[in-house]
């Protein structure tokens, strides 16, 4: 998701995303233990999502 996406989001929908994106990094990570995934980049772009709605979910509270 791109910065411009995340800032359009209310913080209940931001909240619901968040939940689901780590949910599919643990089910990306517990894949890539198992077998090598295709495309190993995935995760690290997973990570970076979950991070920036944890940090934009984290700035509206201390609005």
């Amino acid at each position: 998701m791109k910065q411009s996406e995340i800032i359009n989001l209310s913080t209940a929908e931001l909240q619901a995303k968040l939940g689901e994106l780590k949910k599919s990094y643990a089910d990306l990570r517990i894949a890539h233990a198992i077998s090598p995934i295709q495309n190993p980049l995935q995760i690290r772009s997973m990570r970076r999502a979950v991070a920036r709605l944890a940090t934009e979910l984290s700035k509206r509270e201390l609005q």
